[in-house]
C-alpha cells in the first residue's frame, strides 16, 4: 500500500514531465490517496492534462480538481469572441450548422449541446474547443444518437479490451444492456479505469457507460 508521500511526489514529477504544464503553477495535496490540485493555468486544455497527469500514478483513488483557469485582464475575452472562436474550431474540425450543436457561453463557461451519432464525436467537439483562450469550463451537453446494437457488442468490446496493452481483460467484466454498457470488476489505477470506459464507448450503437469498476492497486517495490 503506498503512502501519500510517496503518490504526492510521483504526482509532482509527472506534472514536471508533462510538457504542457509549468508543475510550478499547480499544488498537489494527497490524503488517504485522493490527490487535491490546486493553482492556476491560462487554459481549460492544461487543467485536464493536470488531472490526467495525476490518474497516471499508481495508488490515487480520486482527483479533486481546485486549478482556476485564468488570463491577464489585458488578454481576457468577452464572451461573444469566446463564442465566434467556439463555432470556428468546431467549423475546423467538420462540424457545420446542420450537425445542429449548439453553443452557449457565459462568463467563458461553454456549453454545447445537440445531438450526433458517435461517441468520439461529441469527444471531438470538446477536445476542439479546450484550448481556446478564455474558455475556463466546458459543459458537454451534446447527446447521442440512439442506434441499432449489434447482438455481438458484448464480444466486440471484450476483444477489444483483449488487445489493449493497458487493460487486464481478465479482470473487467463487460455487460450490455440496451444500449447501456456496464463494467465490474477490478483495475489497478485510474488510467486503466478511463481506458477501460473509453474501449467501451467505442463500441457500436453504446450511448451509456456505467464504469463501476474498482481501482485496487498493486504493490509498487523499490530496488
Amino acid at each position: 500500500m503506498r503512502n501519500d508521500a510517496d503518490i504526492q511526489k510521483d504526482v509532482m514529477n509527472e506534472l514536471e514531465w508533462e510538457p504542457s504544464l509549468n508543475a510550478s503553477e499547480i499544488g498537489v495535496a494527497v490524503k488517504d490517496g485522493i490527490v487535491t490540485l490546486s493553482g492556476r493555468v491560462d487554459t481549460y486544455s492544461r487543467k485536464l492534462a493536470a488531472e490526467r497527469a495525476a490518474k497516471k500514478i499508481a495508488g490515487v483513488k480520486a482527483v479533486a480538481q481546485d486549478i482556476q483557469v485564468g488570463i491577464s485582464s489585458d488578454d481576457r475575452k468577452t464572451d461573444t469572441e469566446i463564442a465566434e472562436a467556439v463555432v470556428q474550431a468546431l467549423k475546423w474540425r467538420g462540424f457545420t450548422n446542420e450537425d445542429k450543436i449548439k453553443v452557449e457561453v457565459e462568463d467563458g463557461v461553454v456549453t454545447l449541446e445537440g445531438e450526433v451519432e458517435w461517441k468520439f464525436q461529441r469527444e471531438t467537439a470538446r477536445n476542439a474547443i479546450e484550448g481556446l483562450i478564455g474558455v475556463r469550463e466546458i459543459y458537454n451537453f451534446i447527446k447521442i444518437k440512439p442506434t441499432l446494437v449489434p447482438k455481438d457488442i458484448k464480444q466486440k468490446i471484450s476483444a477489444a479490451f483483449h488487445r489493449s496493452a493497458t487493460i487486464d481483460a481478465q479482470k473487467v467484466n463487460v455487460e450490455v444492456e440496451g444500449t447501456t454498457v456496464i463494467l465490474t470488476g477490478t483495475v489497478d489505477s485510474l488510467a486503466e479505469k478511463d481506458d477501460a470506459e473509453y474501449a467501451a464507448w467505442a463500441g457500436p450503437g453504446v450511448t451509456s457507460v456505467e464504469n463501476k469498476l474498482k481501482v485496487v492497486g498493486k504493490e509498487v517495490y523499490e530496488f
